[in-house]
This record gives C-alpha cells, structure tokens and sequence, in this order.
C-alpha cells in the first residue's frame, strides 16, 4: 500500500479506526474484531486508530491483548482527553492528567510506546501550550514518539505547534464534511502537519449500504445525529445514490469511490475508516488502488458541494459538538 508522511511518521496512505469495535454502532463480535486487526495488518493497513475513552478503556485493552505479539508491525494512535466528571463527560487538559492517562493507556495496550498521541478536544479551559508542553514532556520520556491533535481550529494548531512539533491534526472529513478546507488543511499543508481524516465514509452514510433501520439498533450513536434522522436521513441517501452510477462505471463500490475522493486531497493525508468486520476493511482497502480523474473529481465535488448534504454534524450541546473554531 502506498505510504504517506504525517509530519516526521509514515504510514500507509489508508488507517483503521478501531473504535466501532467498542462503542457507537451496535454490539462488536469480539473473534470478529480480532480477525479484523489481524488482517488489517496483513493486508499493510497498518496505522491503527484508538482513544483511551472508546468503551471506557475497552478498546486500548482489546487492541493490546489482540496484538502483542505484533507491535513491531503497526504504527499505534491514541487519544485522552474525554473524561466523566461527576457522571457527565467533559474534557480535561490540565497539564497534570496527561502522564497519568498516558501511563494508563500504555498498560492496556501492551507497550512501552505509542507512536502518536492526540489531545482528543481542546480543553476550553486550559492554554494549549499548556497542554502540549505536558504532552512534549513524553516524547522526552521516551513514552510518546509524535503529538497529534484532534478537532483543533487552525489557530490553535499553530500556538501549539509553536511549542512542540504537532505530527497530525485529526479530524472529521469526507465528501459530506468539508469543514477543514477552510482553515485546517491549508494550515496543515503550511506547517508540514499531517491531516488524519476520521468518519471518511460518513459513519457508513457513504457505503450506499446503510438503511434506517440499520441505525436504530441498541448502542448506536447515529440516531441523536441530525443527519441520519427523518427526512435528512432520505434527502443524504439520494445523495449517495448518485454516486453510485459514478462508482458502477468504474467497477467499485461508493465507499471505495468517497475513499480515493478523501486521499486525492494530499499526500499528506491518511484516512482511518473505521470497522469491525473483515469483508469491510478490505473492500475498505482497495480503494487505494482507486483513481479518479480531474472530471470525475470535479463531479463529486460539485455533487457534494457545502449545503448539499442536510443536517448537522451532531446535536447541539452534544460531544461532540465542535468548540473550538476559526
């Protein structure tokens, strides 16, 4: 598979979201996800996306457990910064918690390093240079090899950038969320920073494959999202069904088309779609092999131009509801 550079760290051009393997769409078949791992990196797709707060730890755990024996063979992301206070979540970036949650995600995972650790939101209520000069001090330790952030406005990349060199940015991206064209990806293109696109099919939406009652099963997220309710649900499907003629005149599916849209952006980019089962990941990861014309480049982006696609990203006060903006 192709290899791109985030920053000093390369990668194949196509990652793996682990996170569905705990949390967010529905119940996981554990012999399922440890068969997806493996192939995963049989398959090359080596670069492996995790968050200390995907299934309370669940998911840290299950990718250490699974692959001990095969850390010298993937590249290991992970994310802290969501936390429960007082049985709400919130975010905590105080200086203070970082070697801590550091030390804990290291233990589930079986290892002595990660290879790039992101602040999974900005803490409102804490400098990031604050922030990352505590997360700095584990690259020196030895205990982290690159910074990432997540969710970040171009701004704050740049002040933390200023302290530490930022590896990655990693946000939401896809034909159907274009939001970092404004500011995050020419910041990135800028400062030599990775752009780690997660959600690149649209939480499925982009498959062509999901119906609504695939999104009303126990343990998805995806129904308090605005897009994926009542009439938005349909008008984004009709969407999605457009692609597919461009998708059956070159023989593939729509998400491997959304996919080879996502990495025609940069060759500093490395997408993570996320799954659970192993017919997806390699269907997943064909679409590296995938290009697409200027015209039909230039099709999709007029097919999903801003304003196309009905809803928000999420509701409001939710999560993941973005705080930090150009």
């Amino acid at each position: 598979m192709r290899r791109v550079r985030l920053g000093e760290l390369e990668v194949p051009c196509l990652g793996l979201g682990c996170m569905g393997m705990s949390q967010s769409y529905g119940r996981a078949d554990r012999e399922e996800s440890e068969r997806t791992l493996h192939r995963a990196l049989d398959l090359g797709v080596t670069f492996l996306d995790t968050a200390n707060a995907y299934g309370g730890g669940h998911n840290e755990s299950l990718i250490g457990e699974v692959l001990a024996q095969r850390r010298d063979e993937f590249v290991l992301a992970t994310k802290f910064g969501f936390v429960l206070a007082e049985g709400k979540p919130g975010i905590d970036g105080h200086p203070e918690q970082v070697a801590a949650r550091c030390d804990e995600s290291l233990a589930r995972l079986r290892t002595d390093v990660i290879d790039l650790y992101y602040l999974h939101r900005l803490d409102p209520k804490v400098p990031i240079e604050d922030t990352v000069g505590a997360m700095a001090e584990l690259v020196t330790q030895g205990k982290v090899r690159h910074l990432g952030l997540s969710e970040v406005s171009a701004k704050t990349l740049r002040r933390a950038h200023a302290v530490h060199p930022i590896t990655a940015v990693q946000s939401e991206y896809s034909l159907w969320t274009r939001d970092p064209e404004a500011h995050v990806l020419p910041a990135c293109r800028e400062l030599g920073v990775g752009f780690v696109p997660f959600s690149p099919l649209g939480r499925a939406m982009l498959t062509g494959r999901l119906k609504k009652e695939d999104v009303q099963q126990e343990h998805d997220m995806r129904p308090g999202m605005p897009r994926f309710q009542g009439d938005a649900f349909d008008a984004n499907l009709r969407l999605v069904e457009a692609m597919g003629d461009l998708a059956e005149s070159k023989g593939c599916k729509p998400g491997q088309i959304a996919l080879a849209w996502v990495l025609a952006q940069g060759d500093f980019i490395a997408p993570i779609p996320g799954t659970k089962r192993v017919a997806y990941l390699e269907e997943n990861a064909a679409a590296a092999d995938i290009t697409l014309s200027d015209v039909e480049l230039a099709q999709l982006d007029r097919m999903f131009s801003p304003g196309a696609v009905v809803g928000d990203r999420y509701a409001p006060g939710g999560l993941g509801a973005l705080i930090d903006r150009d």
